[in-house]
């Protein structure tokens, strides 16, 4: 987790910032394969030198960002859990709880879907 110590620092808002920390160091605790990165100022994940899923704070949300193919694949998941979404990422709201669940199975389903993949992103 120190390789996050500094963009959490940088979260004004303390609830956000602790929310934040709660769901990479839930990442780290369940996925501790993966190498946690700060690319583009922006906390991620990636696996043999591949992109696993991004986040990023906004005022009113922590995007998710797993791949526009992920998001498709979980585009109804995503609709169901009630998170606004684009073709990139979706949004969890500060004040709703985290779908745990889902952000297993979209890590899972990117770990090993990617499991062959030389590149940082898909081609």
């Amino acid at each position: 987790m120190e390789v996050f110590v500094k963009y959490l620092a940088g979260i004004d808002n303390p609830d956000h910032r602790d929310r934040t920390e709660e769901i990479l160091a839930w990442v780290v605790n369940k996925f501790p394969n993966l190498e946690p990165q700060i690319k583009w100022n922006t906390p991620m994940f990636t696996d043999h030198g591949t992109f696993i899923i991004g986040f990023s704070t906004a005022k009113h949300h922590l995007s998710v960002s797993p791949e526009e193919q992920t998001m498709v694949h979980f585009a109804d998941e995503i609709a169901q859990a009630g998170y606004s979404a684009t073709k990139g990422l979706f949004r969890i709201p500060w004040n709703e709880p985290v779908n745990y669940e889902l952000l297993e199975k979209i890590i899972e389903f990117n770990i090993k879907d990617k499991a062959d993949c030389s590149t940082f992103w898909r081609k």
